[in-house]
């Protein structure tokens, strides 16, 4: 089955993969800078970043429709469904020069959402290294309750048993 060229699908996937690759790279700069907010331990940046990356997927998402209809575009013109559309099948409905076009700028997406996946895992890492020491000083701080756990200080200390091991101080208070 022979398709016959859009001349309006080319211009429409190439300043779609545009906007997906500006979009792509806000989020690697909010990716990276709430990596630096990790890295300084700096909880208010940190969740300052982690809003500029969901209003960044807010917007992904909207991208994501329009690359669907582009898609559903296509495959209407191709005799296949949108799901089934691969860039080759999309670049025989474009002139030669915006199928070059789309073919660089898919390559250029490809790598930054890679690139985005890696800095994520390494900040994902981070927070859990991060955590994981966050909860050992809570459980060295209620070493010697009852409980075991992390007590505020408004509750008051259960008395420890006699058979109790010496307390582990993390801050001594005392002058």
């Amino acid at each position: 089955m022979s398709a016959v060229m859009d001349m309006t699908l080319g211009p429409a996937v190439v300043g779609h993969l545009d906007a997906q690759l500006v979009s792509a790279r806000r989020l690697l700069e909010a990716v990276l800078r709430q990596g630096q907010a990790i890295r300084r331990q700096d909880v208010e940046a940190v969740l300052r970043h982690v809003a500029e990356i969901q209003g960044e997927m807010e917007r992904r998402g909207a991208l994501e429709r329009d690359r669907t209809n582009l898609l559903t575009q296509a495959g209407g013109a191709l005799g296949a469904p949108g799901h089934a559309v691969t860039l080759d099948a999309l670049a025989t409905l474009m002139t030669p020069a915006d199928a070059q076009g789309a073919r660089e700028r898919s390559a250029e997406l490809r790598g930054l959402l890679a690139e985005i996946a890696r800095e994520h895992a390494i900040n994902r890492a981070l927070m859990r290294q991060e955590l994981s020491f966050l909860d050992h000083l809570t459980r060295m701080i209620g070493a010697g309750d009852d409980a075991g756990g992390y007590r505020p200080p408004s509750e008051p200390a259960a008395a420890a048993p006699a058979s109790a091991g010496p307390r582990i101080r993390t801050l001594d208070l005392q002058a």
